[in-house]
């Protein structure tokens, strides 16, 4: 393929992109930009503001955020570190970005005292009852001094 036809194919790539899932948002301040950002919960966020440190202290649902007009989103996928692979489709809500967490087994560890279980059962029955977990509120109750 021609570089001229490849050109044509990206910035087709682009427009059809664009108008099936671009937009702007024109907004009164940064904190209505920094609410859009956390409800929209992108893949990725570019900062170009007179104040990215503060502004990026306002966003907790990013896959990761750029900052200034020196860092493009390639740096990222491809060279400053963090990883290509981030939570898309909103779902950075929940969901962080791929890192070496993902490939370690972690196991919980959890010790209550018979005082401290005496405190929770009642919590822990009602929890489990709500969500039908008979047993589960009883496995909990069971446990209480008599």
């Amino acid at each position: 393929m021609s570089s001229r036809a490849t050109s044509l194919s990206r910035r087709a790539v682009i427009e059809r992109s664009l108008a099936r899932s671009g937009a702007i948002v024109l907004v009164a301040s940064l904190d209505e930009a920094c609410a859009i950002a956390n409800k929209l919960a992108p893949e990725h966020l570019e900062l170009m503001t007179n104040d990215n440190e503060g502004v990026a202290a306002q966003i907790r649902d990013v896959g990761a955020i750029f900052f200034g007009p020196n860092t493009p989103e390639a740096v990222g996928d491809y060279l400053a570190g963090p990883n290509h692979v981030l939570p898309t489709g909103g779902a950075a809500r929940f969901s962080s970005a791929l890192g070496v967490y993902d490939f370690v087994k972690r196991t919980s560890l959890l010790r209550y005292s018979s005082e401290a279980i005496n405190r929770s059962a009642g919590r822990i029955a009602a929890l489990a009852t709500v969500e039908g977990l008979d047993a589960h509120a009883r496995s909990a109750l069971i446990r209480l001094e008599q």
